[in-house]
């Protein structure tokens, strides 16, 4: 069901260091670091080493969205998530694409609910030939 979720914090190399020191028990290490429009991001992985925990800037905050992303298991379930979304009044926050960013085969949607929280369905399968 979950692919991965994220958190808005208001410092996020102290948060990523709280985050490492208080749950090494549990295996966790930083997975994924990089900049996006000058705001720093870290993804914080479990025992499997797959970022599943990210950290990122408060972009409002008084309002700190929350970020969910569900499992699809293939494209077209991403973009019959889409259609539904579409159909159903949301807003679309980025329509199904490839995220390189992310990594080669990243496929997804990313949609706004209507309590303001950024939810997406992702597929992680190989790059289209």
């Amino acid at each position: 069901m979950f692919d991965h979720v994220g958190v808005q914090v208001a410092d996020v190399p102290g948060s990523t260091a709280l985050y490492l020191r208080v749950f090494a028990p549990l295996g966790f290490t930083e997975g994924m670091r990089f900049t996006a429009e000058e705001h720093l991001i870290v993804g914080i992985a479990g025992p499997s080493g797959q970022p599943q925990f990210w950290l990122s800037p408060a972009m409002r905050p008084d309002d700190r969205e929350l970020h969910i992303a569900f499992s699809a298991p293939d494209r077209a379930a991403v973009d019959a998530v889409h259609a539904a979304a579409v159909e159903a009044g949301l807003e679309v926050l980025h329509a199904p694409r490839v995220w390189p960013e992310y990594h080669d085969g990243y496929y997804a949607v990313f949609l706004r609910d209507p309590d303001g929280h950024n939810i997406e369905a992702v597929f992680h399968g190989a790059p289209e030939a």
